[in-house]
């Protein structure tokens, strides 16, 4: 289970305002990828975030959803994120950078140290300390998977509303034979990730065809 273990270190090494930073939507094949970033006060956390609080992917959504409100009320909490285009113009970790940086700026407090899950640093105006699985190891990231996981399935589930038929309110973009299957019925939409390989053979494909017809 986290704890304030990292974010104790960091303290008494003298950065007072620490951030943890997680990301959600990096592998799906459609939609944004969104950050979120939570600055937890560990004198004042609520028993139901410090007991409750874990990587984002071992909670239930009505669980995910009850924590997310809970942050709303205690904490400091922001997400940003990067949309499909610059998915495309600057691949995904370029884009994940990008959603960090800007959850950050949105938190409107300027931290002095911040976690972040994973191995890659983003571009950030304070030192950070990477951690791998970090989710699962620091409360502060904890509640940034959720509050980024939480986010992305909104908006996920609001773009399934405009383009229905791919099951993004449930699937989330993500690779689903429910998703494969629409998307050889109905084709790319201007939410699909263009530069990642499934959806760059379907178009591929799909260009041959237009051609052999014309041809």
């Amino acid at each position: 289970m986290p704890d304030f273990s990292f974010e104790d270190a960091a303290r008494k090494e003298g950065y007072a305002v620490v951030v943890g930073i997680d990301e959600a939507g990096r592998g799906p094949w459609a939609g944004p990828v969104v950050a979120g970033a939570v600055i937890l006060d560990p004198q004042n956390l609520s028993t139901v975030l410090r007991l409750g609080l874990d990587d984002s992917k071992k909670l239930t959504p009505a669980k995910r959803q009850a924590l997310f409100e809970e942050l709303q009320g205690e904490v400091l909490v922001a997400v940003g994120e990067a949309t499909v285009a610059e998915i495309d113009e600057h691949n995904i970790l370029g884009a994940t950078m990008l959603a960090m940086a800007r959850a950050v700026k949105a938190l409107g407090v300027f931290p002095d140290m911040a976690l972040v899950d994973g191995n890659q640093e983003p571009d950030l105006l304070c030192p950070v300390r990477t951690i791998v699985k970090g989710d699962s190891k620091s409360l502060s990231i904890a509640a940034a998977s959720i509050a980024a996981k939480v986010t992305r399935d909104r908006i996920m589930t609001r773009l399934a509303e405009v383009f229905p038929g791919y099951g993004w309110e449930t699937n989330a973009g993500y690779g689903t034979p429910e998703h494969q299957e629409a998307l050889e019925r109905r084709g790319v939409t201007s939410q699909h990730r263009r530069s990642f390989k499934p959806i760059r053979k379907i178009i591929e494909a799909q260009n041959m065809g237009t051609q052999d017809i014309g041809g």
